[in-house]
This record gives C-alpha cells, structure tokens and sequence, in this order.
C-alpha cells in the first residue's frame, strides 16, 4: 500500500468461545468434574466441529462484508478465551471449519480475558459472561452479555445484511435522563427533554461502537440495499424524541431506522427489524427481546445499579 493511501476503516470485535460457540456440554463437564476432566473431554473430542452459538450468524454476517468491502475497510473478529491454548485449540479449528477467518486470538487460562479488549483495539466485546462484561465497561470498551436466545436459525433465507438495533438511553447515550425518569416521573422527563432538545446528549458506552459502524456505512449509499443498516429501537416517544434526534445530527451520525416506542414492547419491532443483534440496558426488554433475535445486555447505568442492588 502507497503510504500515501488512505487507511482502511476498520471494526473490531472481540468474543468469548462461549458466545461464538455452543460449549454447553463442555462447560458442564468443567462444572461437575473440574478443569483436569475439562481438559481431557476437550482433547478428546479435538476433531469434533462445535456447534454455532448465539453470535455465530452476527460473526460469520459482520466477517463476510470483508468481499464486498476490498481495500477500503476491514470487519476483524479476534477471539478471547479463558481456555489455555492447549484446550482452545478446538475453538480455533472448529472457526475455521466453518469457514470464519479469525486470525488472532488470546487464551488467558481461566484469568478474565477483558484486559486484553483495549489491547487489541476492539470497538465491541460479546461475552456470556457478566462479570467479564462489566469490567471491560468499567475501562471504556462497548461490551454486552449475550443471552441465551430461543434459536440461532433465523429463519428464512439470509441476504447477507447486517441489521444492528440499539436502545437509547445508557446504551447509546449516556444514563442522564433515565435517572430523571426514575426520579421525577414521566412528566419531568418529557418537559426536561424538550427544554434541552437543543443541547445534545451526552455520549454512552456504544457511542465509540456507534462511530465505528458510520465509517463504515459511509463505504456505502445510504439506501436500504445497503450491506450494513443500523437502527435505534427505544422506549422514549414524542416530545422526548427531538433531542435524540439532534443528538445524532450533531454526532454526523447516520441511523437508519429510528422507533420511538413511546413505552410499547420492543419484541415485535425488533422481529420486524430482523435485526442480528440487540444491545439494551434493561433486563426486562433484554428477557422479551432474546426469544426473536439475538440479545446483548449492557450492565451499565441506573437501571443496573437498582437490579443490584435488589
């Protein structure tokens, strides 16, 4: 490459073996038996191909925009693990069986794998852990726990479109104004909202995943043939909508779909959306939303905070 070139915009995710993969069996083994039996069962079954996981048709979609990208962008997933090298060998063997070009990957050996989310530079971690999940929120990096969800077979045929749906608040933007809601009431939380419809909100822990996704969005028209579509799927409804949507025109961000749900279920709209992934704050949309799409929940914000401590 000319050093002259443009770089190529690039997105990176990181993802736990257990998102990637269906590990049930195994990780019943290391619960029951402990690491020693887990280690022996792994190596046994080396030349077994796992199964795909929850994230798997997000991957394999999100890795396979790299043919229609070229030069000009890079969609890299890296893989962390709390296996050791020596029992994740049949992680990496099984990604690329089914044709998954993952080329770097971090096997700690039961230590938590988050520290190395910012190492690699990665814009988002999926994990089924929640632990692991918070701690990569705490040092800045979009992370979500993926859910179990009601099947990884989406049904119908695939048109290699990439459809990813966020909520609002705490997700996108910051927790300020579900802290009011939850304080003041509906009514203080619509008369705030209009008298700052001007003053954009501040940003939240997806809003660097966000960025990422419109620079590659910006490699394509703006149509809905588009391989990469985006939409914000929340709770919030008129008056309240104006100043998410100046938030975003003063971001320079393009959504593609945006459903102000003015307090409905989100279930049914994400099912419409056919959206590949959801990212919520909120357990209860997380719990309705996981049995039509794949779910990612983000421990993060004043909603959390009152799950915990309950």
């Amino acid at each position: 490459m000319n050093p002259a070139d443009p770089q190529p915009v690039r997105l990176i995710v990181a993802i736990s073996s257990r998102a990637l993969f269906d590990l049930s069996e195994s990780h019943r083994v290391f619960e029951t038996a402990g690491v020693d039996a887990y280690r022996a069962y792994q190596v046994a079954h080396e030349n077994a191909t796992l199964e795909p996981g929850v994230a798997f048709p997000l991957v394999r979609k999100l890795m396979n925009l790299n043919a229609t990208l070229g030069s000009r962008g890079r969609v890299e997933v890296i893989l962390l693990s709390r296996n050791s090298s020596d029992t994740g060998l049949r992680v990496l063997t099984s990604a690329h069986r089914h044709g998954l070009d993952i080329t770097r990957a971090a096997f700690t050996g039961g230590a938590s794998p988050y520290r190395y989310v910012a190492a690699f530079g990665a814009h988002l971690f999926l994990s089924t852990d929640p632990n692991d999940v918070r701690l990569a929120l705490t040092c800045g990096c979009a992370a979500a726990t993926v859910l179990p969800a009601a099947s990884t077979d989406r049904g119908g045929a695939d048109d290699g479109q990439v459809r990813i749906a966020f909520d609002g608040d705490a997700v996108l933007f910051s927790d300020d104004a579900e802290r009011l809601y939850r304080e003041e009431g509906l009514a203080v939380f619509n008369a705030s909202e209009s008298a700052s419809a001007y003053e954009p909100l501040p940003g939240g822990p997806f809003k660097g995943l966000l960025v990422a996704i419109q620079q590659l969005q910006a490699l394509f028209p703006p149509d809905d043939a588009s391989p990469l579509r985006t939409a914000l799927v929340t709770a919030r409804g008129v008056p309240s909508h104006e100043r998410v949507v100046r938030t975003l025109r003063a971001w320079d961000i393009r959504i593609d779909e945006a459903l102000f749900l003015g307090g409905l279920s989100k279930a049914s709209f994400l099912a419409a959306f056919d959206a590949d992934i959801f990212f919520d704050d909120q357990e209860v949309h997380c719990d309705q939303a996981r049995l039509h799409v794949a779910t990612g929940h983000v421990p993060h914000g004043v909603a959390n905070e009152v799950e915990r401590a309950g």
